[in-house]
């Protein structure tokens, strides 16, 4: 069995700080390679992951400043991606909805990871491609879809590569975008109304830089609110695994929020409002809290009392990589089965 990977081509596989989706698909690619899975990455060729990588484009284009032009080059990925997959792999894997498009012309099984929030106007375009195995990353990303071929496969992380610190200091961390729907205004409150210093990472991309210069940056002292920048691994094995608590305030319905299984995978407990996945990926007093508000949250994190190594043993039970890859592999001989049996008649 020989799988295409097919990522967007704007951020390296894996990405050096952001980059969820193209996190998700090196992960993805190691993990089935090591079960003797044939497995070609399509990304750019700014990419290190190990295994076969083939790109159209050397260099990576992030943040994206003209959506216009990015609209064009990922067109022009994904289209020279699949005819490239299509003369040597036996299913295609895409992570993003322009490259199905290119499905009715391809006699291969197409499965397509959603990774972004429920959209009408995607969904309605999934419902014409119904011979498509799509994967939702979460139930409650899944249970706004109706496509007929629907399965959900959680995200997991390579715990090897995420260090166990048992010994916490008095610090809170936020990891992720800078962006009103992130809450990062929110994990900033909680460091106020509290008095434990805040550190923060994550990228400004274009579209909220008026949010950072107007709402965030005024309340950044390098005291009691710290902002780091970005965060390659070892940035976030050394701020998440060092936190007594991550903040995940999120202000909209998260597809999954793989950063909370990251910091869980570190021993730190995340403090979340509600959204989406949240209470799919946390569990209530045994890898953190899920919280209703601000005055909720700061009362968490006041009275902490939870073992690093629980809310590790959490992770390793429930978000592994090789669980991941499991559900991966079953799902690729499921469907490719299923092809060949059409076909076959």
């Amino acid at each position: 069995m020989k799988i295409a990977l097919v990522a967007p081509p704007f951020i390296p596989i894996p990405p050096p700080e952001y980059g969820g989706t193209e996190l998700f698909v090196a992960q993805l690619a190691e993990g089935l390679a090591r079960t003797g899975i044939e497995v070609v990455v399509y990304t750019n060729g700014e990419s290190t992951v190990p295994t076969e990588r083939r790109w159209l484009y050397e260099r990576s284009a992030w943040p994206i400043r003209r959506p216009e032009r990015a609209w064009m080059r990922e067109l022009n990925h994904s289209s020279w991606a699949i005819q490239s997959a299509l003369k040597d792999c036996d299913l295609v894997h895409v992570q993003s909805p322009q490259a199905l498009a290119f499905s009715g012309f391809a006699r291969r099984p197409f499965v397509l990871t959603l990774h972004g929030p429920h959209e009408d106007y995607l969904s309605e375009y999934y419902s014409r491609y119904p011979e498509v195995q799509y994967v939702s990353i979460s139930e409650a990303q899944g249970r706004q879809e109706s496509m007929p071929r629907l399965q959900t496969i959680h995200h997991g992380i390579d715990l090897s590569q995420y260090r166990l610190v048992e010994s916490k200091q008095p610090y809170l961390s936020f990891i992720g975008r800078i962006a009103p729907i992130k809450g990062t205004h929110i994990a900033i409150a909680v460091s106020q109304r509290t008095g434990i210093p805040l550190k923060i990472a994550g990228e400004v991309q274009p579209a909220y830089r008026e949010y950072f210069e107007k709402i965030i940056r005024p309340k950044i002292d390098g005291k009691l609110v710290e902002y780091v920048g970005g965060a390659d691994l070892a940035a976030k094995n050394e701020l998440l695994g060092n936190s007594m608590a991550m903040l995940f305030p999120i202000q909209w319905s998260e597809p999954f929020g793989l950063v909370m299984v990251e910091a869980m995978a570190c021993g730190t407990p995340v403090l979340a409002l509600p959204g989406g996945s949240v209470q799919e990926v946390v569990r209530e007093g045994v890898s953190g809290h899920i919280c209703r508000s601000i005055p909720q949250l700061s009362k968490r994190v006041q009275g902490l009392n939870l073992s690093a190594a629980t809310v590790r043993q959490y992770v390793e039970d429930n978000f592994s990589l090789g669980r991941m890859v499991r559900r991966y592999s079953e799902l690729y001989q499921n469907v490719l089965a299923g092809f060949r049996e059409q076909n076959a008649a």
